[in-house]
């Protein structure tokens, strides 16, 4: 059609036969080239671009048999034998790699070669999949070069040196300890060198601060030769004999097994840089660690004001299995490019042991490969063989190259295997005959490496010798070492941390109250909106309610109180970080921290502005994906990185939070016991009762009281100039009932010289109940204002009965002790029976139990009978973490057991609670009646 009328086709088709055209005109030897074959050329450079993959040699076991795509036949295009030295032209206008403009004129037989030797060799590359065309033909350009990778002498022998590092690392430890469990690196010793060179590439890009994050595969080898963690540690670990000394009260905590642990150290890279390499600690949860490691390297960048995201980058290492098998790889891979989340790409290397544990790809995933999740993300994977060291260290290198250029993640896939299964001492034959009969044969990657020298005259036997002594002896001189190793000083704390105490050193309670004049100042400005500003109108009228509020000092609601927190720890130089589900206006419209003009649609944060030339960031609440695991595992490093900061995570509802227990076992609640690492950070739990179902009443409240560390049985030291109970708990969990208590507890996480994760039960219909209000005057720090104790404003752990009791009354019969918005319930009813005779304490801080603040409520009431009162069922809620201690706290006073503690509340149930909104009336009211009823109560417990 073309040929015959030029005209008849588009202007752009016109000019792309033309260029062919015009090319075969004037080059000798193509003449023949016609428009047809010069396309279905094209289609076959693109189908090796796209499905090269599946051809390359990526097994180093050549167990996989796939079949090469159709579309990579020569046939299929119409070529036969007979083409192959026919000359042809190849070129596109504004593309790369084969198809630039500038390609010479080859034949077909060196484009076939050349597509082969850069798409079906050691490394599978998958990039066609990236909707950019820069991206694209920058990876093209890369795969596509004229000449393959070349290294010289020089860079040989350092991959060699690497590399026997690598292999004599896990040799010695299976020489040394035969039976021990290490999880080694042996099928996959390339991954090392890679490493090293990776980050040698990193930091010559700019890259000051890796972060590390890895299952328990190879972790020795890279603790010992990629962050230098002195082998002589390494090995005294393995004796058993590691708990430090006790120095000076200094806190050693459980521990954990070797293969978890972590550590940071600063290493010079080959380029004469230095670099500073965390490795984080991790449980066996495969990939939990993944969110962590990303949010702590987006709080090295906040502290570093690494705005750009290049100096401090993340490195995440996965199993092939739980790659592909773990959800929260695919929630994490979807942070990544969230604002208030992205840290500017990750790294993902998989070691692919083609095998996860017992089992094999074929039912461990339904994908070709087990990256293919990356994919979503458009991110480029680079399949290679471990086998072929220098294949490794080049996409190692170019993964670094990419990461440093377009900020996002890059997938380096390395295909190898266990030499011993998934640890030392398991039998991988029972499950994987075929695959380990080949294995028991098979060169390790250094023997092959070693041969490929030898055979080509880069390295003599002399020099490979050499080296292989020389780490044998520094091994050696190492384990003789480790038997004197003595750990006089755990890694305690990082940079940041320095005059931090640990659980073992006395840290003095401060107050938490502020001068009224800063209050107030705050206050203005996070109850004004700019002039010209149009917000929703219900908007408009919660914020002229606040500015009221701060204006009259009555009424503060809990939004108030808690942007006064956040407020005045910000003009004190904290940062304060919020995100979750919904948190920017708040699962119940309650917070409307950012606010959004109705008709130019810009958005406006009153808590940006509390200071002049705030930082924006300096105070960051954000709106997270539908994720808890990930997005609380983000929060969580992001916690630990610097003790100046509030972090703080909100669930929907605290019935979803479950969604993160790993999190929540394995980090939160342990993580400074068996790792000595501290974190501050504060999960809100939406919690309470008011017939919402089962899946909308209950933050789980049970849970983490059940995993709290305290002794029910022992009342520890509560002299206020004396006391560790917080510190030498694991956690603190509250339920707090006023809106200055909340502001007093937000603002104590700060205001010590330790950090303690807090959990709160967070209330709902609280938010905007008429009688949970606070004045102005309890969140300031002025004697004899309602706030202001014998200590000082503060965090009450426990308040007392509203009634003006004094110190000692005889006449109450009952002492009712509650935690949560059911106090505002008993309180009504107890005014409705004029139950005067009733006194009713709050306990707000449930974890650790406030037995000082409960001995003095059993002492004021010395004749009242002691019930506790809840709205969860008997077997949920707070019950049977309260009873024993308070069981020992009244045992101490002699005021009875346990038999002595009456239990009213719901019914043990399976549910959380019920589905009926009448029925949860019913039980409600009839709860709330029972506690104040006016007989005593004679059973033990009673359940409605």
């Amino acid at each position: 059609m073309w040929e015959a009328d030029p005209s008849s086709v588009d202007e752009s088709w016109d000019n792309f036969f033309r260029n062919f055209v015009g090319q075969a005109a004037t080059s000798p030897g193509i003449s023949g080239q016609t428009i047809q074959e010069s396309m279905r050329l094209m289609l076959l450079v693109r189908a090796y671009q796209v499905n090269g993959h599946m051809k390359a040699n990526l097994d180093p076991l050549g167990l996989e048999e796939r079949k090469v795509p159709e579309d990579l036949n020569l046939e299929l295009y119409g070529f036969t034998e007979a083409d192959l030295d026919r000359e042809f032209f190849l070129g596109v206008w504004n593309m790369s790699g084969f198809l630039s403009e500038n390609r010479p004129v080859r034949t077909l037989r060196a484009i076939l070669n050349r597509l082969e030797q850069a798409y079906c060799c050691s490394i599978g590359y998958e990039y066609m999949h990236i909707p950019d065309r820069t991206k694209c033909n920058w990876l093209r350009d890369k795969i596509e070069t004229p000449t393959p990778r070349q290294y010289n002498k020089q860079r040989r022998e350092v991959m060699l040196d690497r590399l026997i590092w690598s292999t004599h690392f896990e040799n010695f430890l299976a020489t040394k300890w035969a039976a021990a469990k290490r999880f080694g690196l042996e099928g996959g010793e390339t991954l090392i060198p890679g490493m090293k060179e990776m980050f040698d590439r990193a930091a010559d890009l700019g890259v000051e601060s890796i972060v590390i994050g890895m299952p328990h595969r190879g972790r020795l080898n890279v603790l010992g030769n990629v962050v230098r963690k002195p082998l002589r540690q390494i090995f005294s670990e393995f004796t058993g004999g590691t708990k430090p000394v006790e120095e000076g009260g200094l806190y050693t905590g459980t521990g954990d097994v070797k293969y978890h642990l972590g550590t940071s150290y600063d290493r010079p890279t080959r380029g004469g840089k230095q670099l500073h390499l965390s490795l984080v600690a991790n449980p066996s949860h495969l990939e939990a660690v993944d969110p962590v490691v990303v949010g702590k390297t987006r709080a090295k960048q906040y502290y570093s004001k690494d705005e750009d995201r290049t100096k401090n980058m993340a490195i995440l290492l996965h199993g092939d299995g739980s790659f592909a098998g773990q959800g929260v790889v695919y929630e994490t891979l979807h942070l990544s490019a969230l604002p208030n989340y992205t840290t500017g790409g990750t790294i993902h290397i998989v070691v692919n042991n083609q095998v996860a544990f017992t089992t094999d790809p074929r039912s461990g995933r339904s994908s070709e490969y087990c990256t293919d999740v990356a994919k979503a993300l458009n991110a480029p994977i680079f399949h290679v063989n471990g086998d072929d060291l220098e294949a490794v260290v080049h996409v190692c290198e170019l993964a670094a190259e990419w990461r440093q250029t377009f900020h996002s993640d890059v997938v380096v896939d390395i295909v190898c295997y266990r030499r011993y299964g998934h640890n030392e001492i398991d039998e991988p034959s029972f499950t994987q005959p075929k695959m380990y009969k080949i294995i028991r044969n098979h060169p390790s990657a250094l023997e092959i490496y070693q041969k490929k020298l030898l055979e080509s005259g880069e390295a003599s036997k002399e020099t490979i010798d050499k080296i292989n002594n020389k780490v044998l002896s520094i091994l050696n001189e190492e384990f003789i070492a480790s038997k004197e190793y003595v750990p006089r000083k755990r890694d305690w704390l990082a940079a940041y941390w320095a005059g931090f105490k640990s659980p073992e050193q006395l840290s003095r309670i401060r107050n938490t109250g502020v001068k009224p004049e800063i209050l107030k100042n705050v206050g203005k400005a996070i109850s004004t909106l700019p002039e010209n500003f149009k917000p929703h109108r219900a908007v408009k009228k919660i914020y002229e309610q606040r500015a009221q509020m701060i204006e009259t000092g009555e009424g503060i609601d809990w939004a108030v109180g808690e942007a006064l927190a956040f407020a005045t720890l910000l003009i004190e130089g904290n940062h304060v970080r919020l995100s979750g589900q919904d948190v920017e206006r708040g699962t119940f419209s309650q917070r409307h921290s950012v606010v959004h003009d109705q008709e130019t649609f810009e958005q406006y944060c009153p808590l940006d502005h509390v200071m002049m030339n705030q930082n924006e960031e300096m105070f960051t609440v954000s709106n997270s994906s539908l994720s808890e695991f990930g997005v609380l595992g983000f929060e969580l490093g992001y916690s630990m990185e610097n003790p100046n900061s509030l972090v703080l995570w909100e669930a929907q509802f605290g019935d979803f939070a479950n969604g993160a227990q790993v999190i929540f076992d394995q980090f939160l609640s342990s993580g400074e016991s068996k790792w000595l690492r501290q974190t501050g950070l504060v999960v809100l739990l939406p919690h309470g009762y008011d017939g919402q179902g089962p899946e909308h009443s209950s933050g789980r409240l049970e849970r983490y009281l059940q995993m709290s560390d305290d002794n029910p049985f022992e009342i520890p030291e509560m002299d206020p100039t004396l006391r560790k109970q917080i510190q030498q708990c694991n956690w603190q969990v509250v339920n707090v009932t006023t809106p200055a208590n909340y502001f007093h507890v937000l603002r104590r996480q700060i205001h010590r010289d330790f950090r303690k994760p807090l959990i709160v039960m967070s209330p709902k219909n609280l938010l905007r109940h008429k009688d949970c209000k606070s004045n102005l005057s309890e969140f300031d720090d002025v004697q004899g204002h309602p706030g202001f104790d014998k200590q000082g404003t503060r965090f009450k752990r426990l308040i007392k009965d509203q009634n003006l009791h004094s110190d000692r009354e005889e006449g109450i019969r009952r002492l009712i002790l509650c935690s949560g918005k059911v106090y505002y319930e008993l309180d009504e009813e107890r005014k409705k029976a004029k139950g005067e005779d009733i006194a009713i304490c709050r306990v707000e801080q449930l974890c650790p139990f406030p037995y000082d603040l409960v001995q003095r409520e059993l002492k004021r009431y010395p004749n009242a009978e002691i019930v506790w009162c809840q709205e969860e069922p008997m077997n949920m809620g707070a019950y049977s973490y309260i009873a024993p201690r308070l069981c020992t706290a009244m045992e101490a006073l002699g005021r009875g057991n346990m038999d002595d503690i009456k239990y009213v509340g719901r019914a043990p149930s399976a549910a959380t609670a019920t589905g009926f909104y009448s029925v949860h009336v019913r039980e409600q009211t009839q709860l709330v009646q029972k506690a104040v009823q006016p007989e005593p109560i004679s059973a033990p417990y009673i359940a409605v």
